[in-house]
């Protein structure tokens, strides 16, 4: 009697289960065509590492522009106080800036520490900064890989662990972690590079189904990874391409604009271009050789540096 009652409900569970999988197919074909609606950011207190210069520099600039207040993080002081410089002669919301080095974990604690008693809580993390050095595999030094998993991994443990428990206590917050294109699939001269944003991708994973898990549906802390192509901000120093109008260079104006619009739209993860990130799936569902034919086909990445 119980084995036939434990069987009835299994049954009615995995029911239930296909007609849930069934309506969010239906939302998501749905939410392809009529987009869910950008909820503001005026008044949330954003914190963007590696402000100083590139997307971090356009991000700041752009949250401030619709009325968040913006904290800049950067290493590069002076390129960070131009940043700050930059948001206040635009008129718009107020803008800080700090001299940190995310790599270093104690810099950090003591920074957002800073931040809280001067600022506020901060509502929304960006944890942007980055490096990318393009070598081939044995040409890379131990100091620098280190270095590489230091600002592009680490550093998204020791923001987080600094600002993600006051979003938890206060069930408001939003933490955006770029990875890459290079966190989907392997390129030639920039293993440690991928092995960082493939880690970033793994980190954001397990820590939205951790939180999830610990606080329930109801948790309105909310996480984004973005996955970009080659964006045209001087990182990529050496970029090659078969076909440069199918796959040029994403403008930084152009990944920030989609970057923001993800966070607003609490999309869990985007690339820029949106395509790619469909075409790797797709790649991932064919045999090894097929992969390698149209990664050859295509042949994009980057030229190791001299």
């Amino acid at each position: 009697m119980v084995k036939a009652y434990d069987g009835a409900l299994i049954l009615a569970d995995t029911l239930l289960l296909f007609i849930k999988i069934f309506y969010s197919i239906i939302e998501g074909i749905y939410r392809l065509v009529v987009p869910v609606q950008e909820k503001s950011v005026v008044g949330e207190i954003v914190l963007v590492t590696g402000a100083g210069h590139g997307i971090g520099r356009e991000l700041a600039i752009k949250y401030a522009s619709l009325g968040a207040t913006v904290v800049c993080w950067d290493i590069n002081q002076d390129g960070n106080e131009d940043t700050v410089k930059e948001i206040k002669k635009l008129g718009a919301a107020s803008a800080h800036g700090y001299k940190c080095d995310v790599s270093n974990r104690d810099d950090v604690v003591t920074v957002a520490a800073q931040v809280q008693k001067e600022v506020g809580n901060v509502t929304i993390l960006v944890n942007n900064a980055g490096i990318m050095p393009c070598r081939t595999f044995f040409d890379y030094t131990p100091a620098e890989i280190r270095r590489i998993f230091d600002i592009n991994v680490l550093a998204h443990f020791w923001t987080l662990q600094a600002f993600l428990p006051n979003m938890i206590n206060n069930n408001h917050g939003h933490v955006v972690a770029l990875s890459s294109i290079a966190g989907i699939v392997g390129l030639e001269n920039l293993v440690p590079y991928c092995g960082s944003k493939f880690a970033v991708r793994g980190l954001m994973d397990a820590l939205i189904e951790e939180v999830r898990i610990k606080n329930g549906p109801n948790c309105n802390v909310k996480f984004t990874t973005i996955y970009p192509y080659m964006v045209d901000t001087g990182l990529c120093k050496k970029p090659k391409m078969r076909f440069p109008s199918l796959m040029s260079l994403v403008s930084p104006q152009e990944a920030v604009s989609q970057i923001v619009s993800a966070q607003r739209r609490d999309l869990k993860e985007i690339s820029i271009p949106v395509i790619w990130i469909y075409v790797a799936s797709v790649l991932g569902m064919m045999p090894n050789k097929a992969q390698r034919l149209v990664q050859d086909f295509f042949d994009s990445g980057v030229e190791a540096e001299c």
